[in-house]
């Protein structure tokens, strides 16, 4: 691994992680290039600032729930392979309903250079601490819909309030919210702002 990168858990105590993209559970419906082991990985940087997010979030009864940070830019090659092929519609009702393969990269929800290889950007939830159960969001990750967006109508009050509580503790955290995703943050001042990193997550 890369200097400076490292495995979350191992930095930010108590966070949970379900790395989608090593999984089969994802908009691809298979595991992702570069993605060896369901960890997540992250700069040291984006762990200090997640350490705070957690402790915000438990004063709130919440815990973090990661779905992804570090994506090597082979993952990514991966995606656009993937956009490129006839739609066998698998994971179309889930993931993007309402757009085509291609259409994830025209209307932002996946980009060719992605923020999450400069190891700074994180997707996450949360999750009732006392339960463990998952907080509605009001749709879940990689749902690639004008649902997805903050402030997007059609949530219930509990969803749109869960959604606000995540933006409000991650960007009182120094993370700026992505308008398209609820669960898509960035660190303000991530140390690697122009490298696109390609190692993988072993």
């Amino acid at each position: 691994m890369k200097d400076d990168f490292v495995f979350v858990d191992e930095h930010v105590r108590g966070i949970r992680w379900d790395a989608k993209y090593a999984t089969w559970d994802n908009f691809t419906g298979t595991p992702v290039d570069g993605y060896h082991v369901n960890r997540i990985v992250g700069t040291t940087a984006l762990c200090a600032a997640l350490e705070r997010a957690r402790e915000q979030a438990a004063s709130l009864g919440f815990g973090l729930l990661l779905w992804d940070g570090y994506r090597p830019q082979r993952a990514v090659d991966c995606f656009l392979r993937w956009s490129r092929q006839p739609d066998d519609g698998r994971t179309k009702r889930r993931y993007y309903p309402n757009i085509t393969r291609p259409g994830m990269f025209a209307k932002g929800y996946v980009a060719a250079k992605s923020g999450h290889s400069r190891g700074s950007t994180v997707d996450l939830t949360l999750y009732h601490l006392g339960s463990g159960e998952l907080a509605p969001m009001g749709g879940g990750h990689d749902l690639m819909d004008s649902v997805s967006h903050h402030g997007a109508p059609g949530i219930t009050p509990e969803e749109a309030r869960n959604r606000d509580c995540l933006r409000a503790v991650m960007e009182s955290c120094g993370f700026s919210a992505y308008d398209c995703e609820w669960w898509h943050y960035t660190l303000e001042g991530e140390p690697y702002p122009d490298t696109y990193f390609d190692f993988p997550i072993a």
